[in-house]
């Protein structure tokens, strides 16, 4: 089973039936997907999360389908790039749609319901949330429901595998009797709402019931007061779990085992078989590769990474984030962005790649624009946020806190000027506020699992050969040489010592790989605040840059990369000169 690409591939598998998974955002599509499939797919609780799509094999008594998680989509109009690839794929055809319906909002996703039946496809309805509608008193006649629409309802429970087999035989079945499907006739947009209102008075029953804590304390977060304060405390209590927790990590466990029990193990048994000279030195020297590439990824930004994706899933997955989105809607809207964009950009602080991905459910090209130049610009990833914390966590808190505070600032300064800049228009916000849950534990740890092993691969590989590049660099005099060149910059400029221009060589593949070689010298605080400065908004690393060029060209990313680099040098080296002046006068 694996992730396909592009359309076509879809349509090779010879007899095996195609299903299409389709329905609102946030109605526990993606976690179906999962659970039928196996497939390695995010499922969050927000609006947006899937804005490409993924196909896998699931399999039944015996048989075989494709099964396709389409992006969510609210009408068969088309208002984003998301919806559109979502529409392409449905009119491409599928042997089965599996619409997914949420008991919670059934009267808005009946109208969704009612386009798919106008336009004469092979359908299965599942249910989802059940569990959830019932706990507010909302209760649902499935065979009245399945009557009115004319084909198989099957009530689930996603997170549970309630409900999933059911659905997948009825799946099955129509995609067995294609004949059974036929067009509707096609309704005006009124017509079609008085045909939702017909349907809910005949199958949902609305018990009076007062709201629960979960929904008060819901509802509360999204009010300024005092749902600010809760951001505030949230925001704080996430910052001491990575900060305080990843310490704790590196210092007691991983620290110990690499200096007490790896360096020394793999010093003795290089040094007893390779002699002095320059290849004992690229493996075990300064910069050596067998022992930087295990100190700098496992024993110094690991552990943050970790508990930043564990705080992270715990928020997605609990539905807080579209309510920061909503508290903050009104701050978004002076960067021409709107509150549901914060979502990227908090996902952002984990890996921009996501996030710039995540901008195609934004409804205008500005807004996905903005939102991945800020990304880029000034939103450390996890492993930055690890790089950083291993170099100042230690030695000054304050130039830590100093340096999210400035990257804070970058970003709203800039916004105000892309939304001055870029052409086009911002949409006002469009966000659905999904219930809040207590998260599914097996699904948060699977989401914690993807994403570590996905960060091992894709930031422990490109520094495994930053490593090796500095190991080169330094022990064939190469980084003298840079240096020398780079002196006006780094050293007179900058206020850094000249081999920190090892940081700009090793930047390019990997933000974080800025920050490590700096561990290596004996900084004062204020090279720490500017070495940090110059990797928080120096070029996107290689991968990001590939996304960039994808999503908006080659022009496109190549003007925000030089953008970066531009003012990582001059914003850093302004910082440091003026330091420096205020220290003279002093």
């Amino acid at each position: 089973m694996h992730c396909r690409d592009n359309r076509e591939e879809i349509h090779r598998t010879g007899e095996i039936p195609r299903i299409l998974l389709i329905g609102n955002p946030n109605v526990g599509k993606s976690v179906i997907f999962s659970k039928l499939t196996g497939h390695e797919v995010m499922a969050s609780n927000y609006a947006g999360t899937t804005v490409s799509y993924s196909s896998g094999k699931a399999k039944l008594y015996g048989k075989q389908a494709v099964i396709t998680d389409v992006p969510g989509m609210y009408s068969l109009e088309a208002t984003s790039s998301a919806e559109e690839v979502a529409l392409n794929l449905l009119n491409a055809g599928a042997d089965t749609v599996i619409c997914v319906l949420d008991a919670t909002n059934l009267e808005r996703n009946l109208n969704f319901a009612l386009q798919l039946k106008e336009r004469g496809l092979p359908l299965v309805f599942a249910l989802n949330l059940v569990d959830v509608a019932e706990q507010k008193g909302i209760y649902i006649d499935v065979l009245a429901l399945q009557k009115e629409l004319g084909f198989p309802v099957i009530p689930t429970v996603a997170v549970r595998n309630i409900g999933l087999a059911e659905l997948m035989s009825k799946a099955f079945a129509a995609a067995a009797q294609p004949g059974n499907a036929r067009k509707n006739h096609v309704l005006s947009s009124e017509e079609r709402w008085k045909e939702v209102g017909r349907i809910i008075g005949i199958v949902q029953k609305v018990e009076h019931r007062h709201p629960t804590f979960w929904e008060r304390l819901g509802d509360s977060m999204i009010m300024p007061f005092p749902g600010l304060l809760i951001a505030a405390l949230v925001l704080a209590a996430s910052l001491g779990v990575v900060v305080g927790g990843g310490k704790g990590l590196r210092a007691g466990l991983l620290l110990p085992l690499v200096n007490d029990f790896y360096v020394p193990f793999v010093s003795n048994l290089v040094s007893s078989f390779i002699p002095e000279g320059m290849i004992r030195n690229i493996l075990i020297g300064d910069y050596g590769i067998l022992i930087k590439s295990i100190e700098w990824p496992f024993a110094l930004i690991l552990p943050y990474v970790f508990l930043f994706y564990i705080v992270l899933s715990f928020l997605e997955d609990t539905g807080y984030l579209p309510r920061l989105g909503v508290l903050a809607d009104g701050i978004m809207r002076r960067l021409g962005i709107q509150g549901g964009d914060l979502i990227p950009m908090m996902i952002g602080y984990g890996c921009a790649v996501p996030a710039i991905l995540g901008t195609r459910a934004a409804t205008t090209f500005k807004q996905r624009l903005i939102v991945s130049a800020l990304v880029v610009l000034a939103v450390p990833c996890a492993s930055q946020t690890g790089a950083f914390v291993a170099l100042l966590g230690d030695q000054s808190v304050l130039v830590l806190l100093l340096v999210y505070f400035i990257s804070l600032c970058v970003i709203f300064l800039s916004g105000m000027l892309l939304k001055r800049i870029v052409p086009g228009q911002s949409d006002t916000i469009l966000i659905e506020v999904p219930n809040l849950l207590i998260p599914n534990t097996h699904a948060l740890f699977k989401k914690m699992w993807i994403r570590i092993k996905h960060f091992m691969i894709e930031a422990g590989i490109p520094m495994l050969f930053g490593v090796a590049i500095a190991a080169l660099v330094a022990e064939t005099g190469v980084l003298v040489n840079f240096s020398k060149l780079m002196e006006p910059i780094v050293v007179n400029w900058l206020g850094l010592p000249g081999e920190a221009s090892l940081s700009l060589i090793l930047g390019v593949l990997r933000r974080e790989l800025a920050v490590m070689p700096l561990l290596e010298m004996e900084l004062s605080t204020v090279q720490l605040l500017i070495g940090s400065l110059v990797a928080l908004f120096y070029m996107p690393c290689l991968t990001v840059l590939g996304v960039l060029i994808k999503e908006f060209g080659v022009r496109v990313a190549a003007a925000i990369s030089v953008s970066t680099i531009i003012f990582a040098l001059f914003f850093a080296g302004l910082i440091n000169q003026a330091i420096n002046l205020i220290l003279s006068i002093v």
